[in-house]
């Protein structure tokens, strides 16, 4: 007579794998994504060396292979990303000084010690912000793209000003509104102490350029930069108000608003025959 066992088919490895991943999320009461592959090896009776030799070397392996049995393994984003959407939300609700890592830590639901481990302090946490919510990025491709007009640059340069403007959260009015609050603060010297340098390096090598060619007035750089951004931040930040401001009541639509604050700087920097001068032509002076 045939031993019972003898009937029922072996597991694979990776299945008894599978159902030590699920016992143990199960008595946890946590998503299978968020139980310790040591625990996993612990469940299944073997070493974390043998597990992972046995899924291959990555996680992937196992959360596929739950999905398969038809369990969503579940988790969160990485700490990076859920503390990077944290501290926005914060510092668009309640400026750059609320912005702890402890607030962070607690609304992205991550340990403080996981945010130094992932930004290696605070300042890094916020520049990190400012780089996903700002229109740097944007305007450092755009700069770094074939050359267009003076006049078709800025244009682009401030619809991607007013793309972060009406982003949310809304980092980068926070950001600025700070600046003129509080100057002085430890966290917007931090901030803008980064963030100035990173602008330069962008914006401010592209008006260095068209002013070496002649294409636009000799300015100090920190002046056109302030031309070129400053109308365009004030119109927007204040935007928001508008129905409560008299006589603002029917502004331009952020369109024309553009196309009227594009025109303004071009105006009032642009040499003779410059303002519109084809890309082709800006790469043949620059050469």
């Amino acid at each position: 007579m045939s031993n019972l066992s003898d009937s029922v088919p072996a597991r694979s490895p990776l299945e008894e794998i599978v159902r030590a991943a699920l016992r143990t999320a199960a008595d946890r009461g946590v998503p299978v994504a968020e139980v310790p592959l040591l625990a996993v090896a612990e469940a299944a009776g073997i070493s974390r060396s043998t597990l992972m030799r046995r899924l291959g070397g990555t996680r992937r392996t196992l959360d596929e292979a739950v999905r398969a049995a038809g369990v969503d393994p579940g988790g969160q984003e990485p700490v990076r990303v859920r503390a990077a959407t944290a501290a926005a939300e914060l510092i668009s609700a309640e400026g750059l000084a609320a912005t702890t890592l402890e607030r962070v830590a607690e609304r992205a639901e991550c340990s403080v010690h996981s945010l130094y481990a992932a930004f290696g302090g605070r300042d890094e946490l916020l520049y990190e912000v400012y780089e996903r919510y700002s229109p740097i990025l944007d305007v450092e491709a755009l700069l770094a793209g074939p050359r267009q007009s003076l006049r078709d640059t800025v244009r682009a340069i401030y619809r991607a000003m007013v793309n972060a403007f009406d982003n949310e959260p809304r980092v980068l009015p926070a950001i600025i509104a700070d600046a003129f609050a509080r100057p002085t603060d430890p966290a917007v010297q931090a901030m803008y102490g980064r963030m100035f340098p990173r602008i330069l390096g962008a914006s401010g090598r592209w008006l260095s350029e068209e002013a070496a060619a002649g294409r636009i007035r000799d300015l100090p750089l920190f002046l056109l930069l302030q031309q070129l951004s400053g109308p365009l931040f004030s119109h927007f930040l204040l935007r928001p108000a508008a129905p409560a401001i008299p006589g603002a009541e029917n502004l331009p639509t952020p369109e024309e608003a553009i196309e009227i604050f594009t025109d303004t700087f071009v105006r009032a920097v642009a040499l003779p025959g410059a303002e519109d001068a084809t890309g082709e032509e800006a790469a043949g002076e620059s050469t």
